[in-house]
């Protein structure tokens, strides 16, 4: 039972740094980089689509090879590579240097959620919970980055952002290795005969449509979650222009909101654990559709408090596909089949950074804010689709 509780913290930890590495450079490192090196906010942020990209495109092989080889290991993996990344990372002094930087950082970060979710849900009839305690760590991880680069900007300069945390998460991962190593001979994980792909309550074409509709508000809920979290902290660089001067107040108010969201996970965690996940799913996507078209118009306070209305049904979301992820999968093949979600996931939200760029550049944020509300409507129209099914395993 200790074993299992500090695994959980490991794995917990390994996703608060999953997501702070990813937007580090996004968060306030690129406001500062686009003075220093003389390029528009819009010019810089496309340098970031490689990494994003190799975070999407790196997950499916991670998965495969959790499977094949051992979770616990490629997590030891994760610790260090993206450690090191990091650390490569703080010593770029151009563009093309920091883009190869984030590839690598991308290749690493992607072996998280193939294999730590797979880890989480492991053995758990309910894991909704579970993940959403998971998830918040992840969305802390998010918070921080604003909150903390921006602090290490005026403090000591953008470099450290990078390497400190990259420093960190190399002891994490040794300590990891050594914790593994101990506990050797408790590591196996016995056959779950209960997780089958099907249910009595599913037939065949139900479960192919719900694999569809789970790979179309991924991709969808990957685009939105990307743009506003890579987004939040010009947007309050543009809009709260009273409350936030330096780049340690704007990283302070991002962390302010994405720490309140975080919450929404725990909440939704419960939630899918005890009632329908159709109808919890429709109330999300149809909450952040009005918040989208609200917060177009808005500045100053007011767009603060949306702001964090808007993103606690965005983190909202994030534990509704994984849970059915969790239900649908063997655990035999289960590191494979979230690799495949967030090879989905992330590629989209690839796309996502240059599309930022392209919207902000044309007609500001708020015409991206407009195309986020339609992009919502679209997964609520899907969530209707889920059918209903019941069952030991499988509760739609």
């Amino acid at each position: 039972m200790q074993r299992n509780k500090i695994n959980f913290l490991y794995l917990n930890l390994g996703h608060f740094l999953d997501h702070l590495f990813m937007l580090i450079f996004a968060s306030v490192a690129a406001l500062r980089l686009s003075r220093e090196w003389d390029m528009s906010y819009a010019e810089l942020i496309p340098y970031a689509t490689p990494g994003f990209i190799a975070f999407g495109v790196f997950a499916l092989l991670a998965g495969w090879l959790a499977d094949r080889w051992s979770r616990e290991g490629m997590m030891v993996v994760f610790f260090i590579g993206i450690g090191v990344s990091s650390i490569l990372a703080s010593a770029a002094t151009n563009p093309i240097q920091i883009a190869i930087s984030l590839t690598f950082i991308g290749v690493f970060a992607a072996i998280y959620h193939p294999v730590g979710l797979a880890m989480v849900v492991q053995g758990r009839e309910k894991a909704g919970v579970p993940l959403a305690i998971n998830g918040i760590y992840g969305n802390m991880g998010v918070a921080s980055a604003a909150l903390l680069t921006g602090f290490l900007i005026d403090s000591a300069g953008w470099r450290s952002a990078f390497y400190l945390p990259g420093i960190i998460s190399i002891l994490l991962g040794i300590s990891y290795l050594l914790f593994i190593r101990r506990e050797q001979t408790l590591e196996t994980e016995p056959p779950v005969k209960a997780n089958k792909v099907s249910s009595p309550s599913l037939s065949k074409n139900e479960l192919l449509k719900i694999f569809a509709i789970i790979f179309f508000t991924t991709a969808i809920g990957g685009l939105i979650f990307q743009s506003t979290t890579f987004a939040l902290p010009k947007i309050f660089e543009e809009r709260l222009i009273d409350l936030a001067g330096t780049a340690t107040m704007v990283g302070w108010y991002a962390f302010l909101v994405f720490a309140l969201a975080a919450l929404a996970q725990l909440v939704v965690g419960y939630l899918v654990d005890r009632y329908s996940i159709r109808y919890i799913f429709a109330l999300v996507a149809l909450c952040q559709m009005v918040l989208f078209f609200t917060m177009s118009q808005l500045d100053g306070i007011t767009a603060l408090l949306v702001a964090v209305a808007f993103m606690f049904v965005v983190f909202g979301q994030i534990p509704i596909n994984d849970v059915l992820v969790g239900r649908l999968a063997r655990s035999e093949w289960r590191s494979r089949a979230f690799g495949l979600r967030y090879v989905v996931t992330f590629t989209v939200m690839a796309s996502a950074v240059p599309l930022i760029g392209w919207v902000h550049g044309n007609w500001g944020f708020d015409r991206l804010f407009h195309i986020l509300a339609f992009a919502a409507l679209a997964i609520f129209a899907a969530t209707l689709l889920l059918p209903n099914a019941s069952g030991p395993r499988i509760r739609l």
